[in-house]
This record gives structure tokens, sequence and C-alpha cells, in this order.
């Protein structure tokens, strides 16, 4: 039974991952076709919640590639550099935002999927540990590893996102 359980923890992160952060990260790392074309208008420094710096966002108009479909309003979500007005760029979309490959967004997103998997991936541990020793009680391992968890979750987003955004900024 507590096998089943690490199964079907793993599995709901899946599906939660699938739901939530796979398609931005999807869109970052340019996997699939070019959605269309945005053509800037401006660019601006986004904040948070909390109104700390959170990147370059621009703002634009998107013509899709699909023949048929209006062209609209669009922001570019944490956009690789501010971009001349008027510049055209190919981009992904999802969740009705534009995304292009740049380390803001890529260490963004990476963490938020490490921070959903942990949580899951502490859970099924312990649930193979319950199954494996037959027994509920694990003194609490478990809690660390899920602190870990999260806190790898955050350094991977930086360590991703920091050379991605110097390597952008050199090779353009």
């Amino acid at each position: 039974m507590n096998l089943t359980g690490a199964v079907v923890s793993l599995t709901i992160a899946g599906w939660l991952i699938w739901l939530f952060p796979a398609p931005h990260l999807a869109a970052v790392l340019r996997i699939g076709p070019v959605d269309g074309v945005m053509t800037i208008t401006s660019c601006y420094g986004a904040t948070d919640a909390q109104g700390n710096p959170d990147g370059t966002d621009c703002s634009g108009t998107y013509t899709p590639r699909t023949a048929g479909e209006p062209s609209h309003r669009i922001t570019l979500d944490e956009a690789a550099r501010s971009h001349e007005p008027g510049s055209t760029l190919e981009v992904r979309t999802a969740r009705g935002r534009a995304h292009e490959f740049s380390g803001d967004a890529l260490g963004t997103w990476v963490t938020v999927t490490g921070l959903i998997l942990g949580p899951f991936l502490a859970l099924a541990l312990s649930f193979r540990a319950c199954a494996r020793d037959g027994t509920w009680s694990h003194d609490a391992d478990y809690v660390a590893v899920l602190i870990a968890a999260q806190l790898a979750a955050l350094a991977l987003g930086f360590l991703v996102g920091i050379p991605v955004s110097i390597a952008t900024a050199l090779l353009g």
C-alpha cells in the first residue's frame, strides 16, 4: 500500500508540473514551433507583487503564424534584454503570454518546477521507506528531505538562470 502512495505522489507531482510550469518552460526552452511574431511597442522594468524588481517585460502586438487568427496585444515575460520599439521577435506562447529564451525566465520556471516536485518527492520517499520497513515512523527525517528539496530547487534556478543570462548578454 505504501509503495502505491509513492507512485500516486509522483503521479500527482507530474500532473501538477504538466499543468502549471511545463507549458511556460517548453516555450522558454524553444520546444516546438514558433507560435508567431511579436512587434515590440515598449519594454519596462517589471516588478513582482511586493514591488521588487522582476526583470524586463515588453509589450507589443502579437501576430500568430496561423492564418485567419487576429493580431492582439501581448506581454513578453522576462525578456532576455530590453528590445527597441518596432523590433520584431519570433516568440512562443503559453497561457496568453509570450516567451523568449532568457536566463530570468528559465530560472523562474525551473525553480517553480522544483518547488512543485520537492514536497511530492519527499512524500514519495517517505512512502517508499514505509513500504520497505513496514512502519510509519521515520523521526521526521523526510521533513529534512523536504527542506533540502526546496532549497535545491531555489539553488538550481539560480545555477541555471545566471549562466544563461550571462551567455545571452555576451552572445546576443
